[in-house]
């Protein structure tokens, strides 16, 4: 028996409304949880369904027929104009101002932990929700505790790290501690519909596109020049907001030779700045619109024994922060590449989330 099913039983049936979004992680969600002996409501979030390449309808087609295999009800919520308001344009806004955001993280906090968490308890009279993520809750001394999954190939405690306390007694999630391997053979034992269903990629509900692909398709280009540190013109590109930095590809070069690497960009002249793989790396970063799992943890941030990471499955880095006014300043022990204002930058303690917030500069 999984290990979430060995928890002792529940003196009275409690009543939780699971986000099933088509796909196999969500289906083995809502069939633990019934299994466990909680009353389960099916919530399907409809939140988009434009272009080619978005599998909405496909989507929705598999949560009707895992419902209906499992024997709950069934919800549809349509939130396409919420996720539109607060994730879309949050999205696009970010990269017109040279930024390189995180739409996960905020298709999280907005939606599935938003207003599908709120609608839930007042509508539904619920006591939890869950979703299929990969991330584990329990509760310590001090409150809820955020927990990366067991499965470190399919982690997805970083783009969590908005929750708060509140939201935390309110949520499960039942595969945390299985691999996806389980999660797929529990699907073969259960004969899901879609227990071969391949997983989702590309950006929260927009489906699998290529974010520079879906970037061309919404803003316009606006050729640039691209220029070395030195401020030598040596290129153009067709617009900064296409760009992140330790981007190697994409702008052109009027002489092709070693690699160049995305250094840092200039809004308002549409500057791109190029230089070698050394040039791209910083050695400190600002973190600022912090978020903290646990009040308690302001402090233990600032303690040291802290690793952070800069992009969901990257390196745990090991570093050093300070506080300086409503920013954390982080110093990672080695010099790294790849990190660019409007990232989430993720703090952790062991296996333990503590808090993140969005980086606001680098040096």
């Amino acid at each position: 028996m999984l290990n979430f099913l060995k928890k002792k039983k529940q003196k009275k049936k409690l009543k939780v409304a699971i986000g099933i979004s088509g796909g196999v992680d969500s289906a083995v969600t809502a069939a633990l949880l019934k299994e466990k002996g909680y009353e389960v409501v099916g919530v399907h979030l409809y939140c988009y369904d434009e272009g080619p390449y978005c599998t909405a309808q496909e989507d929705r087609t598999s949560a009707v027929r895992v419902a209906d295999h499992l024997g709950i009800p069934l919800k549809v919520w349509d939130l396409r104009k919420q996720y539109k308001d607060k994730v879309i344009r949050y999205f696009f806004s970010e990269y017109k101002a040279g930024r390189t955001p995180n739409p996960d993280v905020m298709c999280n906090r907005e939606i599935k932990f938003g207003l599908f968490l709120e609608k839930a308890l007042k509508e539904l009279k619920v006591d939890y929700v869950a979703t299929g993520h990969y991330a584990q809750i329990k509760k310590g001394k001090e409150g809820y505790q955020l927990l990366q999954g067991v499965d470190k190939s399919k982690d997805q405690s970083y783009f969590l790290y908005t929750l708060g306390q509140k939201q935390l007694g309110h949520i499960l999630f039942p595969i945390g501690d299985l691999t996806k391997k389980q999660v797929r053979e529990e699907a073969k034992k259960l004969n899901l519909p879609n227990k071969s269903r391949p997983d989702s990629q590309g950006i929260c509900f927009v489906g699998p596109i290529n974010v520079s692909r879906f970037l061309r398709e919404n803003i316009p280009p606006k050729k640039g020049p691209v220029v070395t540190s030195e401020g030598q013109v040596i290129g153009e590109h067709d617009g900064i907001w296409f760009f992140t930095e330790g981007q190697r590809h994409g702008f052109r070069v009027f002489k092709p030779g070693l690699p160049l690497y995305v250094i840092s960009k200039d809004v308002k002249t549409n500057t791109l700045v190029v230089g070698r793989g050394p040039q791209s790396q910083i050695n400190k970063f600002s973190v600022e619109n912090l978020s903290y799992i646990n009040l308690h943890y302001k402090t233990r941030i600032l303690e040291g024994g802290i690793k952070v990471r800069i992009r969901h499955l990257g390196d745990l880095l090991t570093a050093t922060t300070k506080k300086s006014k409503n920013q954390i300043l982080v110093k990672p022990t080695k010099s790294v590449s790849g990190v660019a204002p409007g990232q989430s930058a993720v703090f952790y303690q062991g296996q333990e989330v503590l808090g993140g917030g969005v980086i606001s500069s680098t040096a």
